[in-house]
Formats: structure tokens, sequence, C-alpha cells
């Protein structure tokens, strides 16, 4: 089974790179943001109580969301894997995965993240904001908070997942094409 947790800041191609993997290795996709989405409008125990606190402005703790994946995990049994997206943030929700994984009988197989300079991230998000409207994607300080909140909480996850040989920083500067055949060389090594 071929689980990845797929990483990268704001504007690194994250959505783009994931649907061509998903295609490419017939993988399951695990967004944590689509998965609360489902089990709050399906109104199920977990997307009840996961609404509860989020309507408190509280957020949604990691066993929940922990219980949302493995809901999800188990519903798709004879997937080839999974492509993990927004999910671990931290090291404790990575630790938390590993668990539940291991009483599946898997484990994460690498960690991809594409790595970007921050002078085009920010040029990447500023042309997609003149045409997805989105307000964070228009300003440029408000870009850079981003990418600042991105790489502060991510770099446990790169020394927890270096700590398993299991990080692959992957360059995602160049066409969409490039950047695909970049991470298909580091899964199929």
């Amino acid at each position: 089974m071929l689980n990845i947790v797929l990483f990268g800041p704001p504007g690194a191609g994250k959505g783009t790179q994931s649907d061509k993997l998903i295609a490419q290795y017939k993988l399951v996709h695990l967004s944590t943001g689509d998965i609360l989405r489902s089990e709050i409008a399906n109104g199920t125990t977990l997307g009840l109580e996961a609404k509860k606190l989020m309507d408190q402005g509280i957020l949604v703790p990691d066993e929940v969301v922990i219980g949302m994946i493995e809901s999800k995990v188990d519903a798709n049994k004879d997937s080839k894997g999974f492509i993990f997206d927004g999910f671990p943030r931290t090291t404790a929700q990575a630790e938390a995965l590993d668990l539940l994984l291991k009483k599946k009988n898997s484990s994460i197989s690498m960690m991809l993240s594409l790595e970007v300079p921050k002078d085009e991230l920010i040029k990447r998000l500023l042309n997609r904001g003149k045409d997805s409207g989105r307000a964070d994607d228009q300003n440029e300080s408000v870009i850079e908070k981003r990418i600042n909140e991105y790489n502060s909480k991510t770099a446990p996850l790169k020394t927890y997942y270096t700590s398993q040989d299991k990080f692959f920083g992957v360059n995602g500067v160049g066409s969409v094409d490039e950047i695909f055949d970049s991470l298909c060389k580091v899964i199929e090594q």
C-alpha cells in the first residue's frame, strides 16, 4: 500500500500534483478539510461533535480528526493507498497517524514536500488571487504570514519523517509535468 503525506506551503502546487498522483497511482485523497465537511454534512456522530466545537471557535481535537480518518481508511480497504493532505500538521498528529495505520497493518510510505522559494510562492498566490477572488491570495503581507505559519508548523514534521527515512523534498519549480515526473521518480525509486 502506498501512503503519501503530501506537503508544501500555500502556492506550492499541492492540489495540482495531488490530482495527478491520485490518477497515476489510483490513490484515495484524504483531505481533513473535506472529511470534516463530509462528516458534518452526513450528520455522523463525529461530524456532529466536530460541528459543535467549530461553532464555538474551538479547534477539532486530534482524536476526533483521527477517528474521521480511520472511518475513511476503513471505507476504502481495497484502495492501493492514500494521499494525506492537510494532515498531519504536528508531530503528535503524525504519531497518532502512525499508530492508526499500524493497527491497519500499514504505514506512511513517504512524506513528499514540494519545495518552492518564498518569492515564487508569493508571485503564484498573487496571480491565483487575480482569478480566484480569494482575499487571502490578494494581500502580500497575508500571504507572507501564511507561508511563515506553514514553515514554523511543518519544520518538526520534516524532522519526524527524516528520522524514519521517509522525508523527500522535491523541487516545486518548473512545469507541472516536470514537477510530477520528479515526484514519480521519488515514489518509484
